[in-house]
């Protein structure tokens, strides 16, 4: 595949693997080309090279975490308004409002449904 998005590319990072694999197939079900990785550092690079439609981020990954990503694509022009959405296993309300305040249009909290994700995935990009 060329360095350029595909017209459904979606990146997901998630240091679980489990994860990886549940929502990746239920996005490629619906018609998406999913990326995967289990590192925040290869997220923002991937993203950086393969500049998909919307990314998928675990808040807590090896190398950086969730927040940092959405923070580092949020700081270049390019990715203003690509749509971010964070996963965590954290429910309260001021991991909620970083997760926001670092640029992220929503924040799914685990466990959920790959269902759920996929509609909340559906309905940013406007599908």
């Amino acid at each position: 595949m060329s360095d350029s998005a595909t017209d459904q590319l979606i990146l997901l990072a998630d240091d679980s693997i489990t994860t990886l694999m549940m929502v990746s197939a239920r996005l490629q079900r619906i018609g998406y080309d999913v990326v995967t990785t289990t590192r925040g550092d290869d997220a923002l690079a991937l993203t950086l090279k393969r500049r998909p439609l919307l990314v998928v981020l675990d808040l807590e990954m090896p190398g950086m975490d969730g927040i940092e990503v959405t923070r580092t694509l949020r700081e270049d022009p390019s990715f203003a308004s690509m749509p971010i959405i964070l996963l965590t296993s954290h429910s309260d309300d001021e991991h909620t409002k970083t997760g926001l305040a670092a640029g992220a249009n929503a924040y799914i909290v685990k466990p959920f449904s790959p269902q759920d994700l996929a509609t909340q995935v559906d309905q940013l990009l406007g599908r």
